[in-house]
């Protein structure tokens, strides 16, 4: 093959490539900005024309009702504080124990490391009774301690932010040992700060996961002092039918935190899978 047909191939993949992007991008945007359209039309016209994307006029009323539907000030404020809260505690958790995984040197690491990777395998309906009946004897029902302490320790945390910390080579903790840096010295100051794009990578995995939860939430929750943004979404679905344009202009500015929150750690997040997946034992 000569130097013009690698050229022309090279391009006509990259052509393919852009191609195939646009149209995967097209298929993921088109639900937000019908989701979007549908909260500013009028709610008599949602169902009436459900393939218009623009209705007979632009209104606001549908977010003023969705606002007023449910004390949505004080959803919000759980679903960002207990999401907050999570992924620091999670990321802070799986570091430390994915750094002795990974690090530290004792008998029966690795069986210790597979059997906590089996919870993965483990559905989260399996274990809900038994945390409900640890939190009702601790007294943690209707609380933020509820909603924050149970995801915090997460197997899939540890397993992703291990295999980051495999590609750190060893020699450099090897040189602060000399310098006289302690095990936790090493951690604190030079596996966490060389590990930003793994440890952000966990927390929008975590935050997005937390933001999203609806179950868990709505067991462990009775009182609108706790319950989160997911469960006030459902309050739109009524016996007798589906508040749409409501439900849609909720969801439209439930979704703004976590856009923001990507927004902040995106440089981060392909750099953090691509390095986690190069890990070896």
């Amino acid at each position: 093959m000569t130097h013009k047909q690698e050229a022309y191939m090279k391009k006509k993949r990259g052509i393919i490539s852009i191609v195939l992007i646009s149209i995967i991008a097209v298929i993921f945007i088109i639900p937000l900005v019908y989701m979007v359209s549908t909260s500013l039309k009028p709610k008599s016209e949602v169902l009436q024309d459900t393939i218009s994307l623009i209705g007979s006029r632009v209104t606001t009323e549908n977010y003023e009702r969705a606002w007023n539907a449910f004390p949505f000030a004080r959803y919000m404020f759980n679903s960002i504080f207990v999401g907050l809260a999570t992924t620091a505690l999670t990321v802070f958790t799986s570091a430390m124990a994915a750094y002795a995984f990974a690090r530290l040197k004792f008998k029966g690491r690795d069986k210790v490391f597979f059997v906590y990777l089996s919870t993965l395998m483990v559905p989260i309906q399996v274990t809900i009774i038994p945390l409900y009946m640890i939190l009702r004897i601790l007294g943690w029902h209707d609380s933020y301690a509820a909603l924050i302490v149970p995801p915090v320790f997460s197997a899939f945390g540890v397993f992703m932010l291990r295999q980051f910390f495999l590609t750190i080579p060893a020699e450099i903790e090897e040189a602060a040992k000399i310098d006289g840096c302690s095990r936790v010295a090493i951690f604190l100051r030079i596996i966490l700060p060389m590990s930003k794009p793994g440890l952000a990578s966990l927390a929008i995995f975590t935050f997005v996961n937390s933001w999203k939860s609806f179950f868990w939430p709505l067991i462990v929750t009775s009182s609108d002092k706790y319950k989160t943004l997911p469960i006030g979404l459902y309050a739109f679905s009524g016996q007798y039918g589906t508040d749409w344009s409501a439900l849609m202009a909720a969801t439209a500015i439930s979704i703004i935190p976590g856009v923001i929150f990507y927004i902040i750690f995106q440089k981060s997040l392909v750099e953090g899978i691509s390095l986690t997946g190069m890990g070896g034992r």
